[in-house]
């Protein structure tokens, strides 16, 4: 009989591991169930992805249909800019036109030039040097941005210049602008 209770001791003992791993099991899978996203979730996700990617779509298909009237806006702005070959003097001389329209002597002007590769623009960077009032300066400065021509005032360096003979004093005025010339 001894023999018959091993037997049964071992099935009972079998039986229990294989309860406790079946559950084991269970419980795994029910913690997977638990965090893996519900479908309601899943597929809120995919609409909330699906809707962003259509409004890429339609703001990519307006960007393509606006491209020709941008493009048409880009050639006529590059056309309004002085072409390279006149550009300086006519920058120069509407300079002075500016300052003598603002009560200032425009007293030196310097150019260079930086070529832009795979454009049809050179850069021109001025360094103009002007004295009068204070008044006058910003009226020349007013003068620059109402001009037909891009003129980007990069910088100015302001210094008082002494009164002569009882004269009220004024400025003198070192201002570094950008602007673009055409080369084709």
């Amino acid at each position: 009989m001894r023999h018959d209770f091993t037997f049964e001791r071992r099935a009972i003992t079998l039986g229990v591991v294989l309860l406790v791993g079946v559950d084991v099991a269970l419980a795994a899978y029910g913690w997977k169930l638990a965090t893996s996203p519900r479908p309601q979730q899943e597929l809120a996700v995919l609409t909330r992805n699906r809707d962003l990617l259509r409004a890429d779509i339609t703001r990519a298909q307006d960007i393509r249909q606006k491209m020709p009237d941008i493009q048409k806006d880009c050639d006529q702005f590059e056309k309004s800019l002085y072409p390279a070959g006149a550009g300086y003097s006519s920058v120069t001389a509407e300079l002075g036109s500016i300052a003598g329209k603002s009560g200032l002597q425009l007293e030196s002007s310097s150019f260079r030039q930086n070529d832009l590769k795979g454009r049809a623009l050179t850069e021109v960077e001025i360094e103009a040097v002007v004295s009068g009032s204070y008044a006058g300066v910003v009226r020349f400065l007013n003068g620059l941005q109402r001009s037909g021509q891009v003129y980007a005032v990069e910088g100015l360096t302001a210094k008082s210049e002494t009164a002569q003979q009882g004269a009220r004093g004024g400025v003198r005025v070192t201002m570094h602008i950008r602007t673009y010339f055409r080369t084709a």
